[in-house]
């Protein structure tokens, strides 16, 4: 499937941007009909290798790889939006060409410069003329006003083919443009510092005396062949000064095995916290070589506790607030899944629990679990705009808070975190990195 949309995709982008805008033979159409088959090749051995292939070898493909990735997209994005004001200029000539006596009847479907040229050797009666006025003859007569020749004569057409080449390359530009201005302003917002949200949420159950607990939570911090150990000590930088009681990360920390990146997560061990550190694994620890559970020990070593289906009791001010874990959806396929009993089962129910579960999917067992606050990530807020909006199809929330109704009354509210880094297109365009500080308080 990602190899025929990637294959469609590039089709559309060569008839759109390349065929349409340059003229058939042209070392211009060669050169850009190549760059995009290397390109597209590129793409496709990056994807692959980040699965098949150790990030060293991956690195030296991922930076062009996945930067062309996301100009892809855009350019395609940009290219359906155009597609609207190119169809109107199309139609209006094709219309103007219909009513100017002496012009040959032009078919309204012909709308690339390819046609427009083979158009263009037919009313000139050459066989290599290039798009363009012809000549005139000097025995012909010649209109007052725009040195066209009277009457319909050779040169009558070339002028309207003129004007629809320069349509299509007049588009061709505006997309590109746009797709590098939108690719670049992502790429500085995917690399630079996280933004931090300060969220206050209301818990009907929690005691007075631990409002005010404060819980850091960061999720897909992805380390992977894009990132460096500077990435992780900006994120734990920013969150030590954040003065949290708690700090959680809510899964997919890693895209490598502890080989290839246990360097880069060794500034998790200065983490700090009054009442500790917690991480839960996401999707993409189990797509590591290893699997996840050789980072389960390097956590430890660090100071990190997993949550593993299980518990612990946070007690601040006296009173005492569950904090619980459980593993990714896709731990099941390897007999590592979510068992919201185990980590939930038999506790007091008077008592509130915060939940850290990757996924905003699993909310719904959340709720039925009593469940006060679950705390997401996974999403990434759709990373690159407009996915946002696909995101929902799988998802309940894309970012920030919500709530879901609870049976027997009341609500499981949900934060879904935007993620501190990036996967694939080191580019974030709508959803800017964050960091979040969520502020417990008691009431409702």
């Amino acid at each position: 499937m990602i190899l025929t949309a990637v294959a469609v995709v590039h089709v559309y982008l060569w008839r759109r941007l390349v065929r349409a805008s340059t003229t058939p033979g042209s070392r211009l159409r060669r050169v850009l009909t190549w760059a995009l088959v290397v390109l597209a090749a590129l793409m496709v051995v990056t994807m692959a290798g980040s699965r098949l292939s150790g990030v060293e070898v991956v690195r030296v493909v991922a930076w062009p790889g996945y930067l062309w990735l996301a100009l892809m997209f855009y350019l395609f994005v940009f290219g359906l939006v155009a597609e609207v004001p190119r169809a109107i200029a199309a139609f209006a000539l094709a219309r103007g060409r219909r009513t100017t006596p002496g012009t040959a009847p032009v078919d309204g479907a012909v709308d690339d410069a390819e046609d427009a040229s083979v158009l263009a050797r037919t009313v000139a009666g050459e066989s290599s003329a290039v798009p363009g006025p012809a000549a005139p003859d000097p025995a012909t007569p010649v209109a007052a006003s725009g040195g066209r020749p009277a009457g319909g004569g050779p040169g009558a057409d070339a002028p309207a083919i003129d004007r629809r080449l320069f349509i299509s390359r007049t588009a061709s530009a505006v997309v590109a443009a746009g797709a590098l201005a939108t690719v670049g302003y992502g790429v500085t917002r995917a690399l630079g510092d996280p933004v931090i949200e300060r969220v206050p949420v209301r818990l009907p159950r929690l005691d007075p005396r631990m409002s005010g607990l404060r819980i850091a939570a960061v999720s897909d911090i992805h380390l992977g062949p894009l990132t460096g150990r500077g990435h992780t000590e900006r994120i734990v930088r920013m969150i030590n000064g954040l003065e949290a009681d708690v700090v959680t990360i809510v899964g997919d920390l890693v895209d490598g095995t502890v080989a290839e990146l246990g360097r880069l997560a060794t500034p998790l061990k200065s983490l700090e916290s009054r009442y500790g550190a917690y991480f839960v694994t996401g999707n993409h620890e189990y797509y590591t070589a290893e699997g996840p559970q050789e980072w389960i020990e390097e956590l430890r070593s660090l100071g990190v506790r997993p949550l593993r289906n299980e518990r612990v009791e946070i007690t601040h001010g006296g009173a005492v607030l569950d904090l619980a874990g459980v593993n990714d959806l896709n731990g099941a396929l390897s007999g590592d899944g979510p068992d919201m009993g185990r980590a939930l089962g038999g506790r007091d129910a008077d008592r509130p629990v915060v939940l850290l579960a990757h996924q905003p999917v699993q909310v719904a067992q959340a709720a039925a679990h009593g469940v006060d606050l679950q705390l997401s990530g996974h999403t990434h807020g759709g990373q690159m705009a407009p996915f946002n909006l696909l995101v929902p199809l799988q998802q309940p929330v894309v970012a920030g808070l919500a709530s879901v109704p609870r049976q027997g009354g009341g609500d499981t509210q949900i934060y879904v975190t935007r993620g501190a880094g990036f996967w694939g297109p080191p580019v974030r365009v709508g959803a800017p990195p964050e960091i979040t500080l969520i502020e417990l308080r008691a009431g409702g």
